[in-house]
């Protein structure tokens, strides 16, 4: 019997490669990818009812796994060259493509429900929160290690922007100091140092949070998104912002006329490709 077309083996591996874009590039969405592709809702089912449908969707998504490792083998060379030699254009291009992305999320968390004021509390008071520990962090706690317990909480926030279409987990790992020392890892095929930490943290995250996110969407949908809103809005300022307890901060030392202009155009790109993004989740999920 032979397989449809868009089940083919090879046509799973390069819907794996383009999701992948989501788990490395700040203002993309694994979910959004995901959805677009067709196959959100079957990954989200299957981690909700792993034992039930293990058999059908565990070979199913194989394929997508590998591409989606390949594909961040592929990408994360180039890109940790740019945040190198580029640094302050490729991050107002990507907190720009965030921007992009708040229009859709925004008018998601009023979709189901009217806002009221508890969601503007909601929101309020997750953005303060969040900033402040967010820019704080490092000071508060230290700083989160680039080693296998630091991969693992960033498999996590992978696996939370597969969870929730439209968080984007990449700007958190930024703050946290672990985005750049994820791509030279993957860029070097590390393995057991940074590929198993980071698949380990996705399917933990996965398997716990996937029925939790589910109950938590269907019953307080409003206040969910309105929280991730909260964070992503917070975390996308703090990219932007200097920070001399973040490994990873934005420096504009050494920035001239040209860094800013080419920063601001960037920046606009990077709102109109993030628009089109949502567009395409609303349209395909």
């Amino acid at each position: 019997m032979q397989t449809k077309t868009n089940d083919h083996f090879w046509a799973r591996f390069i819907k794996g490669v383009i999701i992948a874009l989501g788990f490395i590039l700040p203002g993309v969405s694994g979910g959004v990818l995901a959805a677009i592709l067709g196959i959100y809702e079957r990954l989200l089912n299957f981690m909700a009812h792993v034992r039930q449908n293990f058999k059908r969707d565990f070979p199913y998504f194989i394929p997508v796994g590998l591409g989606g490792i390949v594909g961040i083998a592929l990408l994360s060379a180039p890109l940790e060259y740019l945040l190198a030699h580029a640094q302050v254009i490729v991050l107002w291009g990507f907190a720009g493509a965030i921007v992009g992305t708040l229009p859709a999320l925004t008018k998601t968390a009023s979709s189901q429900t009217p806002r009221d004021w508890i969601d503007l509390f909601w929101f309020g008071g997750t953005f303060i929160i969040s900033a402040g520990l967010l820019y704080f962090m490092s000071e508060l706690f230290g700083t989160l290690p680039a080693n296998f317990g630091g991969f693992i909480v960033a498999g996590a926030l992978i696996a939370l922007g597969v969870l929730v279409p439209g968080l984007s987990p990449s700007n958190l790992l930024l703050i946290l100091g672990l985005f750049t020392p994820m791509l030279t890892g993957f860029k070097n095929f590390d393995i057991v140092g940074v590929y198993l930490p980071i698949m380990i943290g996705g399917i933990l995250a996965m398997a716990l949070f996937s029925k939790a996110m589910d109950y938590l969407l269907q019953r307080f949908h409003s206040r969910v998104y309105h929280f991730i809103l909260g964070i992503v809005t917070a975390s996308t300022i703090l990219i932007l912002v200097p920070n001399p307890y973040a490994a990873e901060s934005i420096s504009y030392a050494g920035a001239t006329l040209s860094t800013y202009l080419l920063s601001a155009l960037a920046a606009v790109i990077g709102i109109a490709i993030g628009y089109w993004m949502s567009a395409l989740e609303t349209k395909y999920k």
